[in-house]
């Protein structure tokens, strides 16, 4: 069938996997377009869930054949399942009904937009959910999908404000936004990551460069000049004379750009970019989150460009809806504060994001000791970066380690663990402990944290349990 009839009003789509954070957003776009949607998925609890019932869409938490109605039109199934071992995709199969992997569901949907598309190893969600806050402060006729729930869009992962535009965070991993149809790419950062697909940088950055070639004649591909990797792709690109506009951006962009100041203050980051009037201020911290909100300020200005151009009224919309951001979920999420100890929760999985979170929150927060429990994410990237991700916890004032969290996409082998990761940063300084499970730190940190604290979970692991316990904990004793 031609797959874009299954997203038109009144068609009939069925998702293997609807709780996963991209595959409930697209979901939810879907269903605003008027397509029917339901689904399936396992039964643990997901921030996610409320947001299907709250839209109303009905779902199983089992995979079993039978679930799979009549009459569907498409199935879309989550990379994180096979044909070998999902009874659903194998029952999908028999029965002839079309299917697509939800990176490939997010390509077709792409094709019926001028599309944008945010990549990098690292800064992507904020950038795209800074990029929807801002679209959503200037009304612009777009959809976005970022890759975590953004407080801005009501605690979802879309925004839904109109059929001209779509702005999508898009992955790296195993190619999957080869299967998308940009006209714009952002490129936030390249570098090594996901070793167990890309076992050397060339194949990574490779791969970008293959991204970001699909760009059209007239296409804009806008980068970060700070980062060699990005600025590497933008380079090789520039050579093969494609028709394509770079746009850097960054403290070092020549241009419209770049960052021309940037200060701390007043739990604020303040800064100047050449082609904006005025002062721009963030409520997240680091220098990260200002390189993110320029790349984000580049491509809504090219939407606004093609909207009629800039205004006093749209620029000052612009700048106050930017200081109004709070971040998305698990991106220097903050918790609660309960007794004088404010509990934060951030994503950062690789040497490079983690180094850049814990300076930024050191500057954000100069008066407040850092503790910080980190969980590594697969044992490929653990193995690969060890000596990184020792190095990058230099700015926790004190480091609770635990067990690595394996990846569905790989099993141990052998070799490192989170004990070897514990060993390698223990003879680099002092303050550092081990906890194989997160929950069993949890006596200790009572003891440890004290008013005044910033106590941070990190990582791609389910650690951030412990900070919420710890929070529930805090809250109790100050009732």
């Amino acid at each position: 069938m031609d797959i874009g009839k299954a997203f038109v009003p009144g068609a009939r789509v069925y998702f293997i996997g609807i709780k996963g954070t991209g595959m409930c957003a697209l979901a939810e776009l879907l269903a605003h377009s008027g397509v029917f949607i339901s689904g399936s998925d396992r039964d643990e609890v997901f921030y996610t869930d409320g947001i299907l019932q709250d839209l109303g869409i009905p779902y199983h938490e089992s995979f079993s054949p039978e679930h799979i109605p009549p009459g569907i039109d498409l199935v879309v199934y989550s990379a994180a399942y096979s044909f070998d071992t999902n009874p659903e995709m194998a029952e999908a199969r028999n029965r002839g009904i079309p299917m697509l992997k939800y990176s490939d569901a997010l390509g077709a949907y792409s094709v019926g937009f001028d599309a944008s598309g945010i990549a990098g190893v690292h800064g992507k969600t904020t950038t795209t959910a800074l990029a929807g806050t801002m679209i959503r402060s200037l009304a612009l006729p777009a959809q976005v999908l970022a890759g975590s729930a953004v407080s801005a869009f009501g605690g979802h992962s879309t925004l839904k404000l109109g059929n001209k535009y779509f702005v999508a965070e898009t992955c790296e991993y195993r190619k999957h936004f080869l299967a998308f149809h940009p006209r714009r790419v952002v490129l936030t950062s390249v570098e090594g990551d996901h070793q167990d697909f890309y076992p050397t940088y060339g194949s990574i950055r490779d791969a970008f460069i293959e991204y970001v070639r699909l760009l059209p004649l007239g296409g804009e591909l806008i980068y970060c000049a700070d980062d060699p990797g990005a600025r590497e792709v933008a380079e090789r690109i520039a050579r093969e004379e494609r028709g394509i506009a770079l746009i850097p951006y960054g403290f070092t962009a020549p241009g419209d750009f770049g960052i021309s100041a940037l200060q701390v203050a007043g739990e604020r980051l303040r800064m100047k970019v050449r082609c904006f009037p005025g002062e721009l201020r963030l409520r997240i911290p680091g220098r990260h989150s200002a390189l993110d909100a320029t790349a984000a300020l580049a491509l809504v200005d090219s939407l606004v460009k093609n909207e009629g151009g800039w205004t006093e009224e749209k620029q000052e919309k612009f700048r106050s809806g930017l200081e109004d951001f709070r971040g998305s979920r698990r991106r220097s999420e903050i918790v609660g504060e309960y007794g004088g100890i404010l509990f934060m929760d951030d994503y950062g999985h690789h040497p490079t994001a983690i180094r850049t979170t814990l300076e930024g929150l050191k500057e954000f927060y100069p008066h407040r000791r850092l503790v910080v429990s980190f969980m590594s994410h697969t044992y490929t990237r653990t193995a690969s970066l060890l000596d990184e991700f020792a190095a990058s916890l230099e700015k926790a004032d004190m480091v609770i380690l635990h067990k690595i969290y394996a990846s569905a996409r790989e099993s141990y082998q052998g070799g490192v663990t989170g004990r070897t990761l514990f060993e390698k940063t223990q003879s680099l300084r002092d303050g550092v402990y081990y906890m194989d499970e997160p929950e069993d730190a949890m006596e200790m940190l009572k003891q440890i944290l004290k008013s005044g604290d910033l106590f941070l979970t990190l990582g791609a692991g389910d650690n951030w349990k412990l900070g919420k316990a710890l929070a529930d904990y805090y809250a109790g004793r100050v009732r």
